[in-house]
């Protein structure tokens, strides 16, 4: 359905000079609500019904896989929320369907894992923090590579 949704987009560079023209154009950006320097909360833009929601029906059905786009929402989702999630996932997937339209490229997933090597020292550092307050004496070892 998604797809199908996506074929009517000819010569998308004269259409949209950018990746963040369409998804403002499909209502998947953040509203902008502030006054006197306090950011309130704002519902997201209204845009183009149909597209959108197809792409948050397409976002909410990654969930569970196991990809770049399932652990976006996954990560995102213990953040944020279920329907947040959805909402950036779907703004990601548009953003992704720009690029390989406008590019005429393939997709190459950044794996299940991205988002863990991309805050490896980090889980690293609160996993030892977290043993050394349970009272664990613990030393580190790079491991060799073969």
């Amino acid at each position: 359905m998604f797809s199908f949704k996506m074929i009517f987009f000819k010569n998308i560079s004269k259409q949209f000079p950018t990746a963040t023209h369409m998804c403002s154009w499909a209502g998947l950006v953040p509203g902008q609500n502030e006054s006197a320097g306090k950011r309130k909360s704002a519902k997201t833009k209204k845009g183009n019904k149909y597209l959108r929601s197809a792409l948050t029906e397409a976002a909410h059905s990654v969930r569970g896989s196991k990809n770049y786009l399932g652990a976006l929402y996954r990560c995102t989702s213990s953040r944020k929320g279920k329907k947040r999630a959805g909402i950036v996932v779907a703004h990601v997937m548009l953003r992704i369907s720009y690029y390989l339209l406008t590019r005429k490229e393939m997709y190459v997933d950044l794996g299940e894992y991205y988002f863990d090597k991309q805050r490896l020292q980090s889980i690293v550092r609160h996993s030892l923090r977290r043993l050394e307050s349970l009272g664990y004496t613990v030393t580190l070892e790079e491991p060799k590579a073969s």
